[in-house]
């Protein structure tokens, strides 16, 4: 084979590492951020599978069992009639609406000592992000408001 001839195949070589080397690392890195969205009920008969996994549990905080110091947070996250320990220990604090009865979800790891390892917090409040009730009047934004205006007789749109 020539030296032109060995060239190529070095440079076809070498490109093939990296092309493998990449896709291995996009693959981990699916992996590592993938995760699923389970019930406490589901994660308590998923056995050994979860403490593989990271996972994603909601549910209502107790009432009464928040306890913070800083950005570290225990509570315990309720579903129908069982419980789930938390421990968040995440470099932001929880959120403001992060309160007792708040909806909740926890996104962490199962640890074998029964606990959720969680790394992030979201909470939401249900008073805010509720649906319209039927018959409310919509709220008007200025556009229709000077729309309505400027049709008016008396008034500076005409």
């Amino acid at each position: 084979m020539s030296d032109q001839g060995r060239r190529y195949v070095r440079f076809g070589a070498v490109i093939v590492v990296i092309i493998v080397a990449l896709g291995y690392l996009a693959y981990t890195g699916v992996q590592d951020s993938k995760s699923y969205y389970v019930t406490i009920k589901e994660l308590n008969g998923m056995g050994n599978g979860a403490y593989s996994k990271r996972l994603r549990v909601a549910g209502n905080v107790q009432p009464g069992s928040i306890k913070r110091q800083g950005t570290h947070l225990e509570f315990l996250l309720m579903e129908q009639d069982r419980t789930l320990p938390v421990v968040y220990s995440g470099s932001e604090a929880p959120p403001d609406t992060f309160k007792d009865n708040a909806q909740a979800l926890a996104e962490g790891k199962y640890g074998r000592d029964g606990v959720f390892h969680a790394t992030n917090i979201q909470a939401k409040c249900a008073s805010k992000y509720a649906p319209k009730q039927p018959g409310a009047a919509p709220v008007a934004n200025g556009t229709a408001q000077k729309a309505e205006l400027a049709g008016q007789p008396g008034t500076l749109g005409q």
